[in-house]
């Protein structure tokens, strides 16, 4: 299993298999292909359903720049390797001189069809959450001193960079008003909420809008191709820090907890990635937005010092329900019903810490199980409802 590295990517939105995979895809062909004087991107499946939405087509030509690329969306429906699956070709005086198929496999990596895979840097030996709680608990030690153990000496350095631009991503979020751009007319509403101010405002109300102000801000930042971090897709990249910021202004957690609680959160999306998919083309939201919600369950769980039983319970109730959430985006945005998700998200990890902290002793279901589950029930969904534009909200949904 990787470095949880893999799991938090710093960069611009909207989507990490739609945007991040394709263009670091097309960087690498048009290196490979200097003598190139033009190319062709043959866009499959659900890059070819959202690209345009998702702006698969303009972060393509970006990489090609100053060559042109011509840019194809095919209608074909045969079978694909993968759902995210595209062709680049470079051209030199009008004949092909290079063609390789791309898998955009989610997270913002990708595959070379008939190459070997670039060596990877496995450096967890252990890759189920049953065996690492196991050695855990033989060796007294929680799940962040685990990743510490295992991980380089560079991980923190890179975290604390991660959490600063979490950070930023909100605080830019939150001192924007307007319009996102796709021809949806969405307004940003991270600001409104943050601002609505009630006299006789509830603990429990302000909360709720605080939390999902910030999600909204760094979703809408996302949308809007900000700066965001991957945590663990684009599309599910505020659930993490909304409520880590929170609880941090709350509670008055210091920046070394909150390092804390994203290794835990980084090693529940690595479990989750290694065994089964954060992609939502491959399995439906609940492979984005219920892994970001299992993973920010897990970092509450640890920044209050609960125990790994707790942790893994917290994991595998956020998951649990979301099993069969579907990857309907209305005209293949990142917004609709998308920003929403998030922010309904990172409340029900707090339902879950609260769970764990009552009733982890009666669990029945492994958080591998849930895991295991998520996966199959993915693989058993229509295409149309991964991330297809084809289905759900976005079928029905007319402005």
């Amino acid at each position: 299993m990787l470095s949880i590295k893999d799991i938090y990517k710093i960069g611009r939105g909207p989507s990490s298999s739609h945007s991040m995979g394709p263009s670091k895809a097309a960087s690498l062909f048009a290196a490979e292909t200097p003598n190139a004087d033009s190319y062709q991107a043959i866009l499959y499946g659900s890059l070819a359903k959202t690209g345009h939405g998702h702006g698969t087509d303009s972060v393509i030509r970006a990489a090609f720049a100053p060559k042109t690329c011509e840019i194809i969306f095919s209608d074909s429906d045969e079978p694909l390797p993968h759902e995210n699956t595209m062709d680049l070709i470079a051209f030199k005086n009008g004949e092909t001189i290079s063609k390789i198929r791309v898998l955009s496999i989610g997270g913002g990596d990708i595959e070379i069809v008939g190459r070997p895979s670039q060596p990877r840097d496995d450096i967890y030996p252990l890759t189920k959450f049953s065996e690492i709680s196991a050695y855990c608990k033989s060796h007294n030690m929680r799940l962040s001193t685990y990743v510490e153990s295992v991980e380089n000496s560079s991980l923190k350095e890179y975290l604390f960079e991660v959490w600063n631009t979490m950070k930023r991503s909100i605080m830019e979020g939150l001192s924007m008003t307007g319009t996102l751009p796709g021809g949806l007319g969405v307004e940003r509403k991270a600001q409104y909420l943050f601002n609505q101010v009630h006299i006789d405002e509830s603990e429990a109300t302000r909360e709720n809008r605080i939390v999902c102000a910030y999600a909204f801000a760094a979703s809408e930042q996302n949308a809007d191709n900000g700066i965001i971090v991957t945590a663990p897709t684009c599309g599910a990249c505020s659930v993490v820090p909304s409520v880590l910021l929170y609880m941090q202004e709350k509670k008055q957690f210091s920046d070394q907890d909150i390092i804390r609680a994203l290794e835990v959160a980084g090693l529940i999306g690595n479990i989750v990635k290694e065994n089964a998919s954060i992609s939502g083309a491959e399995c439906g939201c609940q492979a984005e937005i219920g892994t970001a919600c299992s993973m920010a369950s897990a970092a509450l769980c640890e920044l209050f010092g609960m125990g790994i039983d707790q942790i893994e319970y917290a994991a595998e109730v956020a998951m649990e329900h979301y099993l069969g959430l579907t990857c309907d985006p209305i005209c293949g945005l990142v917004q609709i019903p998308c920003i929403e998700r998030n922010a309904v998200a990172a409340m029900r990890a707090i339902n879950a810490l609260s769970l764990a902290n009552f009733l982890a002793g009666t669990r029945k279901i492994a958080f591998d199980e849930v895991v295991h589950t998520m996966y199959e029930t993915g693989k058993d969904m229509p295409r149309k409802y991964r991330e297809t534009a084809e289905g759900g909200l976005a079928k029905i949904y007319r402005s």
